[in-house]
Formats: structure tokens, C-alpha cells, sequence
């Protein structure tokens, strides 16, 4: 049984995934959120938006980072009873995944909407904070979601 004293001790220590660049390594990063989800004790929907966002970030690197060459991903976790903490790095060419986003296009049929970035705009939309930075030849990026109910502020009715 995890006690309140192993949440802030786990919240101190982050816990490291380092996987190859590859698709096949996808499923290790989403398994690797659900455990940091889980002991944080996310709800299901919270849960969704951080594995659909890590998700996101991880098959752009691997499939416009790297473009299938050689590369790692090396994912940093923290979890407590506030929520996930996720970092991603990469060395990759620079991506600031901000600048290419996309918003959807209101009134534009799908099938008439320009291809790419739709993917980016879902995924920083579903964390509550993101932040990306770009040092020493590394992406970095941090997404965190919080647990259902720390929000100081949360939506109106």
C-alpha cells in the first residue's frame, strides 16, 4: 500500500524510461505514464489526456525527429497526490512543438483541412501546463496534469 509519505518521496525522485527512437518503443512510454498515472492516483480522464499528450509528443519525435534514424527518448516522470509530471527529451533536430501547432479550422470540412499539427493542438490542450525548451542540442519538453480536484481554480458550472 502507498502511504502519503511515498507520493511526496516519488514526487522528490524522478523516476527515468530511456528507450530507442523507435515506434516499437511507444508502447514502454505509454506503459510508463500509467504507472507514473497510477500511483498518482489520476482519475480516468486525467490519466487519458497525459498518455494521449506524452503519446503525441513521443511519435512526432520518433516519426519527424528522428525520421526513422538513429536516436533516443529519454522520459522523466514525477508523480504525487497533485498529479504527473512529465519530461521528454530528445536530440532530435529542434522542434518547438508551441510554434507548430495548429488550431483546428472551424467550418473547414476534415477532409478539407491541411495535414499535420492537429495532432500538437491536442495534445497541449489536454495538459494543464507545458513548457519547451531547447539546450545543448536536447528537446525538452515538461507536461503536467494535474489530479481532478487540485485545481485552486476551477471552471464554473
Amino acid at each position: 500500500m502507498t502511504t502519503v509519505t511515498d507520493m511526496a518521496e516519488l514526487a522528490r525522485t524522478p523516476v527515468v524510461l530511456e528507450v530507442p527512437a523507435t515506434v516499437g518503443a511507444l508502447g514502454d512510454i505509454a506503459a510508463f505514464v500509467l504507472r507514473l498515472a497510477g500511483r498518482a492516483g489520476l482519475g480516468r480522464r486525467a490519466t487519458y489526456r497525459l498518455r494521449l499528450a506524452v503519446d503525441e509528443l513521443a511519435t512526432n519525435i520518433v516519426m519527424h525527429g528522428y525520421r526513422g534514424g538513429d536516436g533516443r527518448i529519454t522520459v522523466r516522470g514525477r508523480s504525487g497526490p497533485g498529479g504527473v509530471q512529465i519530461t521528454i527529451e530528445d536530440s532530435a533536430p529542434a522542434f518547438d512543438p508551441v510554434a507548430g501547432r495548429l488550431p483546428p479550422c472551424p467550418g473547414v470540412p476534415p477532409q478539407d483541412r491541411r495535414i499535420g499539427g492537429l495532432g500538437i493542438h491536442l495534445a497541449l490542450t489536454s495538459v494543464d501546463e507545458f513548457a519547451y525548451a531547447h539546450r545543448d542540442g536536447r528537446n525538452t519538453s515538461t507536461l503536467t496534469v494535474k489530479a481532478e480536484g487540485t485545481d485552486p481554480c476551477p471552471p464554473r458550472p
